[in-house]
């Protein structure tokens, strides 16, 4: 019998990595939705409700580095938060959902301690507060797609709260209206980890980029 031939080696190209991803900050703004007392700070009636994912997550450490991210790139920066007079008789006097816990709760009540802003979070001189959110979706009740667009803004990167409630409802409405748009699994809350980490895997994958803010901090800085 004739010597058997050696094995063919063939040769394989490795598979061409994902560019880095590159944000202009001029076209790009950081959403951030409803850091107000009633969610981050002890005292809140929201917070022990979110305090595993907080701490699960490191939501508010995360959060601040992003925003000063976004200050010192030059993005724009929009705080969303969400209130209500007192009496909440913008919401049905037989509400159900997570409106008639906010409504039963008397949470987020304007001008009081629970709906300011976090102190961490606090807007400066050249940030936008977005008024008027009584409901979950950041949209709808604001002008947020105004003051978007008057500031030209094509991307829009979201984090906050609650992950699967007003989180997701603003994200679908920026995706319908055209924007390119981002989420951070580390910037955002749930009221369970298991929500958190659902909301993500599940439905955040059809309507925006997930990422996280490292990411995002980069594709800035660049």
């Amino acid at each position: 019998f004739p010597p058997s031939s050696p094995p063919t080696t063939v040769a394989t190209m490795p598979e061409d990595s994902p560019a880095p991803l590159t944000l202009d900050p001029s076209e790009t703004a950081c959403v951030f939705i409803e850091y107000q007392n009633e969610f981050t700070s002890e005292g809140g009636k929201m917070y022990p409700a979110v305090k595993d994912c907080l701490d699960a997550v490191g939501t508010l450490d995360n959060s601040s580095k992003l925003l000063k991210a976004a200050r010192e790139s030059g993005c724009k920066v929009f705080h969303v938060p969400i209130a209500f007079e007192k009496g909440h008789n913008e919401v049905s006097s037989d509400p159900y959902g997570v409106l008639a816990g906010i409504k039963g709760a008397e949470a987020f009540e304007s001008s009081t301690w629970s709906s300011e802003l976090y102190s961490a979070m606090a807007p400066v001189d050249n940030e936008i507060v977005v008024k008027g959110k009584s409901g979950l979706c950041g949209f709808h009740s604001t002008n947020l797609d105004f003051l978007l667009r008057q500031n030209g803004v094509k991307n829009v990167v979201i984090a906050g709260f609650l992950t699967n409630c007003c989180v997701e409802s603003t994200m679908r409405a920026a995706y319908e209206r055209g924007y390119k748009v981002y989420t951070l699994k580390d910037c955002c809350a749930a009221t369970s980890v298991a929500a958190h980490t659902n909301s993500f895997e599940h439905n955040f994958v059809l309507f925006s980029h997930v990422t996280e803010s490292a990411e995002i901090i980069a594709a800035v800085s660049k």
